[in-house]
């Protein structure tokens, strides 16, 4: 499978201009040498955001791109859902008739939305591999 390559600002205008002239998805594909899946997706983010041709003079490349793919109350960096207390958890599993369930089921409890149990065993688990690998076996 090819790797994913960003469509240029060029592109995206000009398929908003082709799309607005009333050429086909297909089409556009065919003339921009993309797929047409990509196509219908980027035309529907534009439909989206109310986004037509022709497009505002002042919109900026940067700013389009901004509108487009703007991923919508999640920032850069920041955790959808709620981290359980990871050292905590460690010391608690020490204790005798403590399980990853039992203290999972207390985390759901203060945190409805928080990591389904399986996702939840894999972190853990991911952390423990992490914590291997620099040298505390």
């Amino acid at each position: 499978m090819p790797a994913k390559r960003r469509l240029t600002m060029r592109q995206l205008r000009q398929m908003l201009r082709l799309a607005g002239s009333g050429t086909s998805s297909r089409e556009i594909a065919v003339v921009l040498g993309i797929a047409r899946s990509t196509v219908q997706d980027n035309l529907q983010r534009a439909a989206a955001i109310g986004l037509s041709w022709p497009l505002p003079s002042e919109l900026t490349d940067d700013a389009l791109e901004n509108k487009l793919f703007a991923r919508n109350g999640v920032k850069q960096g920041t955790r959808r859902r709620t981290e359980p207390n990871w050292a905590n958890l460690a010391v608690e599993l020490k204790k005798p008739g403590v399980t990853l369930l039992i203290l999972w089921e207390e985390y759901r409890g203060s945190h409805p939305d928080g990591y389904g149990y399986s996702r939840y065993v894999a972190a853990k688990f991911m952390l423990r591999l992490g914590g291997m690998s620099q040298g505390s076996r």
